[in-house]
């Protein structure tokens, strides 16, 4: 695909993502992701067959880039809390962000009949997070800025913590103190404490 086309698709993401942040994910049509990105049928269909596959595509770019990210700054050598705080701050930020949280449009989408019945893409996705978190934190320990944790489990209390809230804030107030003691025990349960160059 050209540069032209990869841009038109980028837009076209960007775009659907707003929209299945405000509606979710089975009230959007192509219909209204053609209006929104100022493009004609024709135009979209020659991107993508349906929602399905462009919302697919966005949850994908979501998950590989966090990956990305870290994995570079682990070989780039940066602190392990640098990294830990960078991620940690992100997260603090969306959960508070009720109108941009996928949360309701991710639920909607794995509930379809058909893609729930399918190999599982989301927890596909949750491995591949486990699996960055793992290397992150496993530096962290060797690197003696991390505390010896059971990783698996300090894995889930952040994933399940931050998609909690985030599909909360789609239902009612949250309170902006809420992901900040989040923020601050997770940093307790993580950051040793001759280490901890940043409070949130």
């Amino acid at each position: 695909m050209n540069k032209r086309g990869q841009e038109t698709r980028k837009h076209i993401k960007k775009c659907a993502c707003s929209l299945f942040a405000e509606k979710g994910f089975k009230q959007v049509t192509m219909k209204d992701i053609c209006e929104v990105t100022k493009l004609s049928r024709g135009g979209l269909y020659c991107h993508y067959e349906s929602t399905r596959q462009i919302f697919q595509e966005i949850i994908d770019d979501m998950t590989g880039q966090q990956d990305n990210e870290i994995d570079l700054k682990i070989k780039q050598n940066q602190s392990a809390v640098t990294i830990l705080d960078d991620i940690l701050y992100k997260y603090e930020n969306e959960m508070v962000d009720s109108q941009s949280s996928l949360s309701v449009a991710i639920y909607e989408y794995f509930s379809i009949h058909d893609i729930a019945c399918q190999k599982n893409k989301l927890y596909e996705q949750y491995l591949v997070s486990a699996n960055t978190w793992k290397k992150l934190m496993q530096y962290g320990i060797d690197r003696q800025e991390f505390k010896e944790v059971d990783i698996a489990a300090v894995f889930d209390l952040i994933v399940f913590s931050y998609q909690g809230v985030r599909m909360y804030s789609k239902l009612m107030p949250i309170d902006k103190e809420i992901p900040s003691r989040i923020i601050k025990e997770i940093k307790k349960i993580l950051v040793r404490s001759d280490c901890d160059g940043n409070n949130f």
